[in-house]
């Protein structure tokens, strides 16, 4: 039964290795990308399931050997060690053959606001970001900050930054929505704990052919940049602000000294937005069983909640509670919530594909 579902993977990575040779396509840099982007995907199921074809054909050997007076109990002890493995390639297969995400490869720009809570929301996100370049630094992964307006203690009212490295977005896109953070702050002089909220959202990097923006749908505005930029920034009139008529989405850019280098960073984060727009548009259309799925619905919704007075981290999408906030948050160790709430999404895709 499995064999058959994974001969059409195993053709069709043979077709693209074909296609990639043919004059047409090596003419056509579009084309090609695309056709290596998937042959690329396919590649871990490809491998996989040759090994699972290779164990199933040593099972089958190792039984007709059962019969041997000299080979039997050779053959036995081998079964002992085949008939577990073909096991847990299936599973691993099951995951593989999912339905993928075209964006998981994508790097992301990360955007992290301070909402309710003032001051204590701003640090909240300084806290946050420094938590995710740490788990980024983890993966292996590359942080670069795009633009950021620092708050009026510490920490910053926004933060954006785009991560780049392979598979950034299948392991991060869970993020998105309203964080929570119940801590005494710095300034309470009674040590009463303060509840403040920060939001944040994930989105892919986009290529330049993949969003095509009208010129005649934008306003931009250049000014002089705030905050503590070095003298250059506060004297040149080198920030950046595009408005996206049609949406309204606002893009705000004036981390570098060049009014073009504002401009261009402010027009990716843009395309990053409307092309994210159109994800959310997509799964709304997808109908409410989807919605109710790891990773979609409201991005506004709560999604976790930092409580430091118990060194409490919970994320209520999957109802995970561990008591080690300090560790996560110093050491960027948010595998230990990222990967249960994957494995949560990957198993309601099983259930709805039927495997």
């Amino acid at each position: 039964m499995l064999k058959s579902k994974l001969q059409p993977f195993l053709d069709r990575y043979n077709e693209i290795t074909t296609l990639l040779s043919s004059p047409e396509i090596t003419s056509d840099i579009k084309k090609m990308t695309d056709l290596s982007r998937e042959q690329k995907q396919i590649e871990p199921l490809k491998e996989k399931a040759e090994e699972y074809l290779q164990v199933c054909q040593d099972i089958e050997d190792n039984k007709e050997m059962l019969e041997d007076k000299e080979l039997g109990e050779l053959a036995k002890e081998e079964l002992k060690e085949l008939e577990p493995r073909k096991i847990e390639i299936e599973e691993e297969i099951k995951i593989l053959m999912l339905p993928r995400d075209p964006n998981d490869d994508r790097n992301i720009y990360l955007e992290m606001r301070a909402g309710t809570g003032g001051d204590e929301a701003a640090l909240f996100v300084g806290d946050l970001f420094k938590a995710y370049v740490r788990y980024a630094e983890n993966q292996g992964w590359k942080v670069e900050i795009v633009n950021s307006s620092e708050g009026t203690v510490d920490g910053y009212k926004e933060m954006i930054v785009l991560i780049k490295g392979e598979g950034a977005y299948s392991k991060l896109k869970h993020e998105g929505g309203t964080h929570r953070v119940q801590r005494v702050p710095a300034t309470e002089s009674q040590g009463r704990v303060h509840t403040s909220a920060i939001t944040v959202a994930v989105m892919p990097e986009v290529d330049d052919v993949e969003i095509e923006i009208n010129e005649n749908d934008l306003k931009i505005d250049v000014m002089r940049s705030s905050g503590c930029g070095g003298q250059s920034v506060n004297t040149t009139d080198s920030a950046v602000r595009i408005t996206h008529l049609p949406t309204g989405i606002v893009v705000t850019n004036q981390d570098q000294k060049s009014q073009h280098k504002n401009k261009d960073k402010a027009m990716k984060v843009l395309k990053a937005r409307l092309y994210d727009l159109e994800l959310q548009k997509q799964q709304e259309e997808l109908g409410a069983d989807r919605k109710s799925q790891v990773g979609t619905g409201d991005r506004s919704g709560r999604i976790r909640t930092y409580n430091y007075p118990q060194n409490r981290i919970t994320d209520h999408r999957i109802n995970l509670t561990l008591y080690r906030l300090d560790a996560i948050m110093e050491g960027g160790l948010f595998d230990e919530i990222i990967d249960p709430l994957i494995q949560h999404y990957q198993a309601e895709q099983m259930k709805e594909a039927g495997l």
